[in-house]
């Protein structure tokens, strides 16, 4: 087994996901608690908040998990597998109420949001599936879940922050 299936080689990445990921996750805290009267008066903000704890939070466990000195490779394989799937749905499902009869985003708004939802939810899923079988990429498949996830959370922040207040 190559670095992509060793945890252990992986660690000052994980630790600094785990921060970034926390970091992010207070942003958007802030953000809803700022504007929480426009977010609970609009449904499809209240679950655009919701994707978006959801990205970080799945970026969280996920370094989380990695971190745990000493577990069986598959036995990471599979926890990701399970992680990955309920992001995956969750993020899927918000991201769909956020944007679907939501005045304010387009069709092309809606599948661009659509593509880096998933883009940011399967990785995980992909990753684990990885580390069972021990081929396709291992934990590689982590490093662009996180960029994509980055990318979505920040997003969301920013219409969370800035964007409802036009």
């Amino acid at each position: 087994m190559g670095a992509a299936y060793s945890p252990a080689e992986w660690s000052s990445f994980f630790s600094a996901q785990t921060g970034a990921s926390a970091a992010l996750t207070g942003l958007i805290f802030v953000a809803v608690s700022i504007n929480l009267a426009q977010i609970v008066a609009v449904p499809h903000l209240i679950v655009r908040s919701a994707k978006a704890l959801f990205t970080m939070v799945g970026i969280l466990l996920a370094s989380t998990l990695c971190m745990v000195p000493a577990q069986p490779v598959r036995r990471l394989g599979v926890e990701l597998i399970v992680l990955g799937a309920a992001v995956w749905a969750a993020t899927t499902w918000a991201g769909w109420a956020a944007s679907h009869g939501n005045p304010y985003v387009g069709r092309g708004t809606r599948i661009q949001q659509a593509v880096l939802t998933q883009l940011s939810g399967l990785p995980a899923l992909v990753g684990g599936l990885s580390l069972v079988l021990v081929r396709g990429g291992g934990l590689e498949w982590l490093v662009a879940g996180a960029v994509f996830s980055y990318v979505a959370a920040l997003l969301d922040a920013w219409v969370l922050l800035i964007e409802i207040h036009r």
